[in-house]
């Protein structure tokens, strides 16, 4: 495994370079001139040749990516374009709010959409079954701001249930920082829970069917051992894949969702950023996410091997 492993990571040095280029490319083509945010009014073409001189973008392109790209193979990441904040620090005081949001919208999704699509399975065709596909149909096409909207109106605005927006950090407060994050999370999470669900029904349906499982049934074993035991572990491989793809999205999901419940993580300090057309720190964001998406990859491979012993990673 541990060779597997490294190859994995060499492989990721190619990956991480063009994702580099891409992301730099983009966010530099992209229309608009941070020069005439930081000048306000004061636009004069004397005062923006020297805003661009002082940050650089009067060089060619490529010789701006080679700055960058040496800057951040080196641990710096740059400085925020309007506050002069170093772009890490930034990024570092956010990340505890979005992997706690993450987290518990993460864990909402799998208590909710798992025992859900195991019990659509076994009991395929009926009322349970025809009630979990409508929830999924209905989570997958409702955007996440809307149902962030509904959330605040009916549990926060109406019936005072929850807080509107607002952050706790978890260890300074366990209670009210669960208060605060449970709104954002179930909207943050309920298009994973009907994928989830959707995924572990079609992928349970599949294993009560084969022959191990009717061999399970011939020996004895309960219907429940069966169940839980034997067609579940195996049912959840599918699953794995598009839980690792949501831990690496994390940061791309939690964007809007932090936006609506005022969040104070990393999703919304990209959005800020775009407005003040902050290339340093989207670049930094969208760097971040990037290599999520690769980490949580290699760890659902990882995973695999423990789900299924046939997996080699010879």
């Amino acid at each position: 495994m541990t060779t597997y492993v490294l190859r994995r990571l060499v492989l990721m040095v190619p990956v991480a370079f063009l994702v580099t280029v891409g992301v730099f490319m983009l966010i530099h083509l992209t229309p608009g001139d941070p020069a005439l945010i930081i000048l306000g009014e004061d636009r004069s073409p004397q005062a923006i040749a020297q805003i661009h001189q002082e940050l650089g973008l009067d060089k060619p392109l490529y010789v701006q990516y080679v700055i960058w790209i040496d800057n951040v193979v080196h641990g710096d990441w740059g400085r925020s374009i309007t506050t002069h904040e170093p772009v890490a620090g930034a990024i570092t005081e956010r990340l505890p709010a979005t992997i706690e949001l993450g987290v518990v919208a993460l864990i909402w999704s799998l208590l909710v959409a798992i025992p859900l699509g195991t019990v659509a399975a076994v009991r395929r065709g009926s009322v349970v079954d025809k009630l979990a596909t409508g929830i999924a149909v209905a989570g997958v096409s409702v955007p996440n701001f809307f149902i962030g909207i509904v959330l605040i109106f009916v549990l926060s605005v109406s019936a005072r249930l929850f807080p509107f927006g607002g952050y706790v950090p978890f260890f300074q407060d366990p209670w009210e920082s669960l208060r605060h994050v449970a709104l954002p999370a179930i909207a943050l999470g309920t298009a994973g829970t009907a994928i989830n669900m959707r995924f572990t029904r079609s992928s349970m349906i599949e294993v009560l069917g084969l022959d191990y499982i009717r061999t399970a049934r011939a020996k004895g074993a309960s219907w429940r051992r069966v169940v839980f035991i034997h067609a579940l572990k195996n049912a959840l491989i599918p699953v794995v894949t598009i839980v690792g793809l949501q831990i690496g999205g994390i940061i791309e999901g939690a964007v809007v969702t932090e936006t609506v419940f005022t969040w104070p993580g990393v999703g919304r300090l990209a959005v800020e950023s775009i407005f003040n057309r902050d290339y340093t720190v989207v670049q930094g964001v969208v760097l971040l996410a990037a290599f999520s998406y690769m980490v949580a990859n290699l760890v659902v491979d990882l995973v695999y091997g423990w789900l299924d012993p046939r997996i080699s990673y010879a």
